[in-house]
């Protein structure tokens, strides 16, 4: 920490705006080779949106964008909570990995949540067909919830792909860029591992931007060129320690830049070792999971009014 904020590498900005839109602009101006971490998901999803038109602004990528449905599966519900119907909310939407035989439901089907009956722990969905079910969820095993979103993307967007495809040979978390897309929701997407990926949107709705990660996210990533972002007033010792910074710092190649609210309370957070249980606290938390209040909004412009909308949500 010493050495970065000796080399000018740790920069101070209090504002939280201010300070993602700085993040946004420096990105902009060298994205290749660029990743951007993040340990917590909200500040991940807004710095997502900034650079998403920062890139616009400086005529990286075309002010044309489409806004699409996409699935954020919700990390904060565990497998054990998974078994109670109190824990599914309707409109949320379920993906049934290993289906069942007894209800009639396919391996790999989704379903949305109609209604939730907690006494009986019975969950009522609709199938893709139309067709109602009621199950207690106890009975099935393999089962992801997520709640839908709307993302805008543009052709040459970075992004990241939220769940493993094996038809499309897709890893969980595997960084890509948009090659074509339309407002039927189609979409041609070059993975970094080098092949392209043709598909609908409905057919693969697992989708984020890909310019920010989360820190957990970032294992395994590397980049010449490493932008960090640090909130320590909201981070807390679970996201904010030693653990952040062997992993984030690490994902620099030649080069790592640190963005916080306070360079003070960094330095001691940073020193913090991290027990085993805040490590896996830490996981779950940063892990993306979208709250209703904490999706980033924009102020549109008049160059963006020309985004197309439209309704392509699955599940539905």
């Amino acid at each position: 920490m010493e050495k970065l904020d000796a080399g000018g590498r740790v920069h101070e900005i209090c504002d939280r705006d201010e300070r993602i839109a700085v993040i946004a602009y420096e990105y902009a101006k060298q994205p290749e080779g660029t990743l951007v971490v993040s340990p917590d998901n909200q500040s991940r999803m807004a710095i997502n949106e900034a650079i998403h038109y920062a890139m616009q602004d400086t005529n990286r990528i075309p002010y044309l964008e489409y806004r699409m449905k996409v699935l954020v599966a919700r990390q904060e519900i565990t497998g054990a909570d998974r078994q109670w119907a109190a824990q599914y909310e309707p409109g949320n939407v379920v993906r049934f990995a290993k289906g069942s035989k007894t209800i009639g439901i396919a391996p790999g089907e989704y379903a949305r949540v109609e209604s939730v009956d907690e006494k009986q722990n019975q969950v009522t969905v609709e199938r893709e067909n139309g067709q109602r079910l009621s199950y207690d969820p106890r009975r099935l095993q393999g089962v992801t919830l997520y709640r839908k979103a709307e993302r805008a993307f543009s052709e040459g967007d970075r992004i990241q792909f939220t769940a493993p495809n094996r038809n499309q040979h897709v890893a969980n978390r595997e960084l890509g860029t948009i090659e074509k897309i339309d407002e039927s929701g189609n979409l041609r997407i070059r993975p970094d591992s080098g092949r392209a990926i043709a598909f609908n949107i409905r057919e693969n709705p697992h989708l984020d931007h890909g310019y920010a990660v989360t820190s957990h996210s970032s294992q395994g990533q590397t980049a010449d060129r490493v932008l960090i972002h640090v909130d320590t007033e909201h981070g807390g010792e679970k996201l904010v320690n030693r653990r952040l910074a062997y992993v984030a710092v690490s994902r620099g190649r030649y080069d790592a830049q640190i963005y916080t609210n306070d360079k003070s309370a960094l330095a001691e957070g940073l020193g913090r070792e991290a027990s085993h249980r805040s490590a896996l606290e830490s996981t779950r938390a940063a892990e993306p999971r979208v709250a209703q209040k904490s999706e980033p909004t924009s102020s549109p412009t008049l160059k963006r009014e020309r985004t197309i909308e439209r309704d392509l949500s699955p599940g539905r």
